[in-house]
């Protein structure tokens, strides 16, 4: 189910980006972009879901060994029909780019990379707690990875990231679609944070008070 619903985004991001005759209806003139964001833009999003592909094949446990068929529908529906709704935009001919130019780029770019490094290295210190094909909840800790010192001040710091990725994202873009979409993420993920946190509570007294669900000191 996960690598399907993340290859799609992949090509069908591509098929934008290439400005495809039938997707836009344009003629030669029109089949690449003055912008340089445009070609960042399709790196950056092409990046975050190969990294999610060798996550899913080489890093991360799951807990059940399967999950119900509806999920792959709903999930391709969501992942798959974000892709074409951001690419879109980012890659039409009527595209601008951000109002503060390349240092308002840069700054997501450099945002966007901290994220992604971050995200991963959570990834990482979960699957740990699994190492040996263990199936028990257990509570995760910093380790020596600075990335991983979000664990201090909230229960489920991958999700932190990747909204911040997507943050960044809309930042890099200034495109209303990529921000509406990032707004979802964030909706989503605080739900599935919100969740994680009281399943932590509920299985371990001693488990951190001071810890938030998704963003430090406020929820």
């Amino acid at each position: 189910v996960f690598l399907i619903e993340y290859t799609g985004p992949l090509f069908i991001y591509f098929l934008f980006y290439f400005r495809m005759t039938f997707v836009y209806g344009l003629d030669e003139r029109f089949t690449s972009s003055p912008h340089p964001v445009v070609n960042l833009a399709c790196i950056c999003h092409s990046f975050h879901y190969i990294k999610r592909l060798i996550e899913t094949v080489f890093v991360h446990r799951f807990s059940r060994g399967t999950m119900p068929l509806r999920n792959i529908v709903k999930n391709c529906v969501y992942y798959w029909g974000f892709a074409a709704w951001l690419a879109y935009y980012i890659n039409h001919p009527l595209y601008t780019p951000p109002s503060y130019g390349k240092k308002q780029i840069n700054f997501a770019v450099i945002m966007f990379l901290l994220c992604e490094a971050g995200n991963f290295s959570i990834h990482v210190a979960l699957s740990d707690l699994r190492r040996n094909g263990s199936k028990t909840c257990k509570i995760p800790y910093p380790t020596k990875n600075p990335f991983t010192w979000l664990f201090f001040f909230v229960s489920c710091p991958n999700y932190t990231y990747e909204v911040g990725t997507w943050i960044s994202f809309t930042i890099m873009t200034q495109c209303v679609p990529v921000g509406l979409f990032t707004l979802l993420c964030f909706i989503q993920m605080t739900i599935w944070a919100k969740d994680k946190h009281c399943t932590y509570l509920r299985e371990f007294k001693d488990y951190p008070s001071h810890r938030m669900p998704i963003i430090p000191f406020l929820l």
